[in-house]
């Protein structure tokens, strides 16, 4: 998602340049254990993240925020995350749409800044695992099938940025995820090796969380 690429590099900007800010403040973060949910908006990208094929889902699981200074804290999470990507299709023979849909435990590792007492920006990285996959179509041709998660990478890593707004116990934030790793595996039949499918995921989130302590 090209627009979400955007997002990610005027992020890492804002965090950069966020810090000399930093020393006028109080004590911006405390130690917190909670829950947390969203809604995801992703898809699956060879070169360049776009904005179609988006295919929408979930997330939910604890976070806890540990602070390493006044503002900087580190912030591992463990969600359920779903991801995948919707095509649409027309033509000749068929039209209707299939839906692509991977389920992982993830586990974000993430500095977490507050620049002020109740905005937060955050960046880290994710890795998780593939638990179960499957492939959905509507249209003039039905099929609910579930895909062997042995024929797909189960392991996915990329790296993570975003922010976030505290209402104290509820905070609400964004978040890109950008994908580092290909879905498929490389394999290789009759000499030619080849992965499928060749794309790696992307995926941006709108969460609240609830502090627990």
């Amino acid at each position: 998602m090209k627009m979400q690429s955007n997002f990610l590099c005027a992020l890492t900007l804002f965090l950069t340049a966020s810090f000399g800010m930093l020393h006028a403040q109080d004590n911006n973060v405390n130690t917190e254990f909670g829950v947390k949910g969203g809604f995801n908006m992703s898809n699956l990208y060879s070169n360049d993240a776009n904005d179609d094929n988006v295919l929408y889902g979930f997330n939910a699981g604890v976070y806890a925020t540990l602070p390493i200074s006044d503002f900087i804290a580190i912030q591992p999470e463990i969600l359920f995350t779903t991801k995948g990507a919707e095509l649409d299709y027309n033509n000749a023979f068929a039209t209707g749409n299939a839906k692509f849909r991977l389920n992982y435990i993830e586990v974000p590792l993430l500095v977490r800044v507050n620049i002020t007492k109740n905005f937060n920006v955050h960046a880290g990285g994710y890795a998780s695992y593939l638990v179960s996959s499957k492939v959905t179509g509507d249209g003039d041709i039905s099929f609910d099938q579930e895909i062997n998660t042995d024929d797909l990478n189960k392991f996915d890593a990329g790296l993570s940025a975003g922010v976030g707004v505290d209402f104290n116990p509820i905070s609400i934030g964004l978040r890109y995820n950008y994908g580092l790793t290909t879905v498929g595996k490389e394999r290789t039949v009759a000499g030619t090796t080849y992965t499928f499918p060749d794309a790696k995921n992307s995926n941006l989130t709108l969460y609240l969380s609830y502090k627990l302590n």
